[in-house]
């Protein structure tokens, strides 16, 4: 990788390439209600940076330049007490396979486990998603097995998810 990687809370001037963003990898239709999202988004930069609900999300820069986010959530229905699920995002094709979406996981979870009641940091990813697979495996994050049937597609089908995760153990113990 060649440049310096770094997490920061978003900020205002960031909607505009967040907004251009926000269909890379969704499935989202664009015809759900642009006024509605737009509010959403700058929400969403106005909460950044810090947990609001069960949720952070954070720029990822590459030498000072937004390429993307990342994003734990811990939703009050479905993970217990410290454990986060990660989401990221890298906005154009020419920052994929730099390594940058590897060192933003790893920023990530160093954080996440920075807090003594962190027990587990796990993410799941499309099954065919073999970069993303290969970033978490890198960092140590132990398949766990596949959730068959996981995620809705747009044209009513469902495709399999493959679900990672490290613990406290693993992290430490990889260090």
């Amino acid at each position: 990788m060649s440049g310096r990687v770094s997490l920061r809370p978003f900020r205002p001037e960031d909607f505009d390439a967040m907004w251009a963003a926000r269909d890379v990898g969704s499935g989202r239709s664009r015809s759900e209600d642009d006024g509605v999202m737009q509010r959403r988004l700058r929400a969403r930069i106005e909460r950044s940076g810090r947990f609001v609900e069960g949720r952070i999300d954070l720029a990822i820069e590459l030498d000072g330049r937004l390429v993307g986010g990342i994003e734990a959530r811990q939703p009050r229905e479905g993970l217990p007490r410290g454990a986060y699920e990660l989401g990221i995002s890298l906005f154009a094709e020419a920052d994929r396979g730099r390594r940058v979406g590897t060192r933003a996981v790893e920023l990530m979870t160093e954080r996440l486990f920075e807090d003594p009641e962190t027990a587990r940091v796990q993410a799941s990813t499309w099954v065919e998603n073999e970069a993303m697979r290969r970033v978490l495996e890198r960092l140590g994050f132990a398949l766990e097995g596949v959730l068959r049937s996981f995620m809705p597609r747009p044209d009513g089908g469902r495709d399999d998810y493959a679900l990672y995760a490290a613990t406290r153990e693993d992290w430490e113990a990889r260090a």
